[in-house]
């Protein structure tokens, strides 16, 4: 016996757009904002504009869904590294080798999704990345400030430029152990000035 289904009308989805945001991710991530093009995305996806377009709506919404999916999979766990139970200087230490561990870990999307769209020429995309960079940015320096007020600013400054610097470099094709080795050393620099 064979049972037939109705089929609503139109052609079905052939993408699941949570599948969707992740494989943009991977092209945002290896190529950067501007360098990925609608017609690119819609290759990767197998899709056709129109349909691009009435899932996504603009490149710049599926770059914000991406932002948003990379924060919830894919990013640093800051929550979990900069912990209260352990001296600050020793969390922040953890922070910088988690970062070159993340940034290297695919070397066709080296270093940070974020961070490297921060200086793309697209407005909306650069000021969308900025936010999430600016959130991190302050979820340091609120970390540091708790129990090195005096101290905050300046040292969640450095690990934000030595952050930056290790997403510069992993895009350059600097390895792990050379991105660890930049790690280790600002960390010898973080224990120098905040002491336990």
């Amino acid at each position: 016996m064979t049972t037939n289904k109705l089929r609503g009308r139109g052609r079905p989805r052939t993408f699941d757009p949570a599948e969707a945001v992740a494989s943009a991710r991977i092209l945002f991530h290896a190529r950067g904002y501007d360098a990925v093009s609608v017609s690119d995305m819609t290759t990767m996806l197998g899709i056709n504009p129109p349909s691009f377009y009435a899932a996504f709506g603009s490149k710049i919404s599926l770059f914000k869904r991406v932002l948003d999916y990379w924060a919830g999979s894919g990013a640093i766990p800051m929550e979990s590294i900069l912990r209260p139970d352990r001296p600050v200087s020793l969390s922040l230490a953890v922070l910088l080798e988690e970062a070159a561990r993340h940034y290297a870990s695919d070397p066709s999307a080296a270093g940070c999704l974020v961070l490297e769209n921060t200086r793309c020429d697209d407005k909306d995309a650069r000021e969308a990345a900025l936010s999430f960079n600016v959130a991190a940015e302050d979820a340091i320096r609120e970390y540091i400030a708790l129990r090195h007020p005096e101290n905050a600013d300046c040292v969640a400054d450095f690990v934000s430029t030595t952050m930056s610097g290790l997403s510069a470099k992993a895009r350059n094709g600097h390895g792990l152990a050379q991105l660890l080795a930049t790690a280790r050393l600002a960390a010898i620099a973080l224990k120098g000035v905040l002491p336990h």
